[in-house]
């Protein structure tokens, strides 16, 4: 009798330490997201059509550890190069009162700055995360933020250095409680690759999301090239939530045309669909967000 108490107990507690996982991977499945800012051309949160039946996530385009003007390495000194005209502090408290489903994150580095590449270029493990520890916090709460998104794609740093220096980062603002979230956007680019997966071995755990840039590969991707290409990235990043992805600047992958859509149920039938992205909602202006909604009702949709 004692022993069968003990049994059901266990697995009582067992059961309670996997719900919440469980739990977790469903609400993920749901999960929109749309880089937003980067082009200056005037997009606002409220242009973009806002699906209640998903969570939501802006993120802005980008914060650089660079000086604003004549761009050059600060080290981890963040400073802001979205369009903060159209996309600061009141309007990220709007769009969040107004859905209740919305997040707001900010992405670290992106490809360019100014007229040049925006390169991953500490000083060292420590000077770089105790700036950027301290200017990502004062953005981010004067923001009202929730999240970052890693999205370097060029080097001054081996992979270990890049590793040490982000997993740091988000450990410490994920224990003092600024961040509830972080995601990375690696793409299949041998270097790149390199330093995200060194990252993913040492701080996988506390990576959310993975928006891995499908839009990176060739144009013309057809529908199984597109799985393949999933399926490879699920192993690289094992454990992780992939999200699948599609640029609407016309640039390389799997067009919303040429069968993103029907790809998406089929990785949702498997129920491995994490959620979708998109850059960006600055293209997407000029086309009326088409993609947007249907990706967002696609997500909506029960399996």
């Amino acid at each position: 009798m004692e022993f069968s108490k003990l049994v059901i107990a266990v697995f009582t507690l067992q059961a309670l330490f996997v719900m919440p996982s469980i739990q977790a991977a469903q609400a993920s499945s749901d999960l929109f997201r749309e880089y937003i800012g980067a082009e200056f051309n005037g997009v606002k949160f409220s242009d973009v059509p806002i699906n209640p039946n998903v969570e939501f996530h802006f993120i802005l385009a980008f914060a650089i550890d660079y000086t604003t003007s004549s761009p050059s390495p600060t080290n981890g000194k963040f400073n802001i190069f979205w369009d903060s005209d159209n996309l600061g502090p009141s309007q990220v408290s709007s769009i969040k009162s107004a859905h209740p489903n919305v997040k707001v994150a900010l992405s670290l580095g992106g490809d360019s700055v100014g007229d040049g590449s925006a390169y991953f270029n500490p000083s060292s493990v420590d000077s770089w995360v105790s700036n950027a520890v301290s200017s990502l916090t004062d953005i981010i709460q004067q923001y009202n933020l929730d999240g970052i998104d890693i999205d370097y794609e060029h080097f001054n740093a081996d992979p270990n250095t890049f590793a040490e220096c982000i997993g740091q980062l988000i450990t410490t603002l994920k224990n003092n409680g600024i961040i509830s979230f972080a995601s990375i956007a690696p793409y299949d680019d041998d270097q790149v690759q390199s330093h995200y997966m060194a990252l993913w071995r040492s701080y996988g755990h506390l990576i959310d999301y993975v928006n891995f840039q499908f839009y990176a590969y060739d144009q013309g991707t057809t529908v199984s090239q597109f799985m393949n290409y999933f399926e490879t990235q699920r192993s690289n990043y094992n454990g992780g939530k992939i999200l699948a992805s599609f640029a609407t600047d016309g640039s390389g992958g799997l067009s919303p045309d040429g069968g993103f859509f029907n790809a998406c149920n089929r990785l949702k039938s498997r129920q491995e669909l994490s959620g979708i992205f998109i850059w960006s909602a600055d293209d997407s202006m000029s086309r009326g967000f088409r993609y947007e909604k249907q990706s967002q009702a696609l997500l909506a949709t029960p399996h």
